[in-house]
């Protein structure tokens, strides 16, 4: 990955260009960037640089096909048709062709690439031992090793327990970088013994600009998908491959739904349908869905409130209108409906039965839309 090749982040590539050039290369790092913002791409490009330095053509070519012998990854898994006991040197292929089509990717689609969507990858505490015996080795080439962890934030809690004594005492040239959207759900032993890079959201330019140069859109199309992407190449990608987001639909048939139930209870049995549709994805799915619905019901207050600059998103379902749903969202249901949301997705990812998740979030919502301001 050259620097040239990661989208925008102009101000972090030049501080990391930079700490390279000063000798400045802290032993742990942690990459922390939201969806779609680059955060892997970034670490791919800075172990290139380290590992590499300049005019070493061959070197660069290793790294690009991520087949040098000092450049390690773990990242979560579950186990595959083909891999029963995985560990992810047993997945490097697939990871390999992950990162070349998908480096802007999240886990939802690194694990539709295992073709397992409906499992939940991790980090196990067997991944952490194969870390730990990796490095104990030598480096091939004399140089650097350097382990890249992305989303460190799905390890369990015994595999991040495990990597504490080598995180604060790596062996000699060790370079640990890790990788996530999510810097809340890490251990704080962890995050207290690395070096934080922050990673912002791309700017809208950025995405526009990739959007007419590499996807050849028109720049007035161009525009309105950066806009609406608010930041996440993979969401403006997304929307280039897929006109009329699924999550939409859901969406407003729950909310409807919901709205109804509380004085039609024969609805409630739409409301077990739904539950029971959305609980077959994959858990990383159904996590992207309610943070999908967060936001809207978050857009739906700013336009509660008048702040119309403000909101970004669109809603492709027939029949919706944000005039006619915004005023049922307000100061007195806002937080009780995120504070649920955020509830049932931290459930969800803990292997909860989300049937039963799902259903009582919606009996939550019924009573919720009904609430009047104070």
């Amino acid at each position: 990955m050259l620097w040239e090749n990661v989208i925008g982040q102009e101000e972090v590539k030049t501080k990391l260009q930079q700490s390279i050039k000063d000798g400045r290369i802290s032993h742990a790092q942690l990459f922390a960037g939201p969806e779609g913002s680059g955060a892997l791409a970034l670490a791919i490009a800075y172990a290139r640089d380290v590992l590499c330095g300049i005019d070493n053509d061959q070197c660069n070519l290793k790294v690009d096909k991520l087949q040098h012998p000092d450049l390690h990854f773990a990242f979560p898994y579950s186990a595959t048709d083909s891999v029963k006991k995985p560990l992810a040197k047993y997945l490097l292929n697939d990871w390999r062709s992950f990162v070349d089509e998908s480096v802007y990717g999240n886990l939802t689609d690194w694990m539709s690439h295992l073709g397992i969507e409906k499992k939940q990858g991790v980090i196990p505490v067997d991944e952490s031992d194969e870390i730990v015996k990796t490095l104990a080795l030598n480096s091939y080439e004399g140089g650097y090793k350097i382990m890249i962890i992305w989303q460190p934030e799905t390890m369990t809690t015994s595999a991040a327990n495990k990597l504490l004594k080598i995180l604060e005492e790596p062996p000699q040239k060790t370079l640990f970088l890790l990788v996530t959207e999510r810097e809340d759900l890490l251990l704080q032993t962890i995050i207290s013994r690395c070096q934080l890079v922050k990673i912002p959201r791309l700017s809208q330019s950025s995405i526009k600009d990739y959007l007419i140069n590499h996807k050849n859109i028109n720049p007035e199309k161009a525009q309105h998908i950066a806009f609406l992407s608010q930041g996440n190449l993979r969401e403006a990608i997304h929307q280039l491959n897929d006109d009329e987001h699924l999550f939409d639909k859901y969406f407003v048939t729950w909310v409807r739904k919901a709205f109804m139930a509380a004085k039609t209870p024969t609805v409630l049995k739409d409301l077990i349908d739904w539950s029971n549709q959305i609980a077959s994805w994959s858990r990383s799915e159904q996590k992207d869905f309610l943070n999908y619905c967060s936001e809207i019901f978050r857009q739906a207050l700013l336009k509660t409130y008048q702040t119309n600059d403000l909101v970004f998103l669109e809603i492709n379902a027939e029949g919706f209108k944000w005039q006619g749903f915004a005023p049922f969202i307000h100061g007195a249901n806002i937080q009780d409906i995120l504070s649920e949301i955020n509830e049932a997705s931290y459930h969800i990812e803990r292997n909860g039965n989300s049937k039963i998740i799902l259903l009582d979030l919606s009996i939550k919502l019924t009573r919720y839309l009904h609430r009047k301001t104070a």
